[in-house]
């Protein structure tokens, strides 16, 4: 008996699949995490570049930021941001100068706001997530307080998509939805 237990104790064959078998677990939970982060990323860079392509729009179109064009300019900026990755990829909102409003949501569009609020010039505050527009002051004015710049004609866009991550958001997805928001000045008069 005692030569039985001390070959057991010898024999080192089965080890690499024991051990093996103790550290799999633990690269396919960090393999699956680096694949959630990798998704959570991609997905962020690909609602960036929709803002981006949005943004491009509201810039070329800065001309159309008034009360006859601006819920067009809206609804245009709304669709370049909602299809520029597929159709119906992403939700968005556009809002042109505290005035003309697009809200496309699977694949649909709604129109609102105020639109002759697009005549007028605005020192808004905060960052484009939370934007505080303020009233409506001189075009071209310097804004007062801690804003540096001048009245001027805004657009912010914001676009958004749900995501479920496996692990968790890493700081990405809030109430299961990445989102990505830009405030563009298109004109100082």
């Amino acid at each position: 008996m005692p030569n039985m237990l001390n070959r057991l104790f010898v024999d080192h064959r089965g080890m690499a699949a024991v051990e093996f078998a103790m550290v799999t677990p633990f690269f396919c939970a960090l393999m699956v995490g680096a694949v959630d982060l990798g998704g959570e990323l991609f997905t962020k860079f690909r609602l960036d570049a929709a803002v981006e392509a949005g943004a491009n729009y509201a810039e070329v179109n800065a001309l159309n930021v008034n009360s006859s064009n601006g819920q067009t300019v809206a609804n245009n900026t709304a669709t370049v941001v909602e299809t520029s990755q597929g159709s119906a990829w992403a939700n968005a909102t556009v809002v042109v100068n505290n005035g003309p409003t697009a809200t496309v949501t699977g694949g649909t569009s709604t129109p609102s706001g105020t639109v002759a609020n697009a005549d007028s010039c605005y020192c808004p505050t905060g960052t484009a997530g939370s934007l505080t527009w303020g009233s409506a002051v001189a075009c071209g004015s310097a804004c007062p307080g801690n804003n540096t710049g001048y009245a001027g004609r805004f657009v912010t866009i914001t676009a958004s998509k749900t995501y479920s991550p496996i692990f968790s958001s890493y700081g990405l997805v809030t109430n299961g939805t990445i989102s990505t928001t830009a405030l563009v000045e298109v004109a100082v008069q």
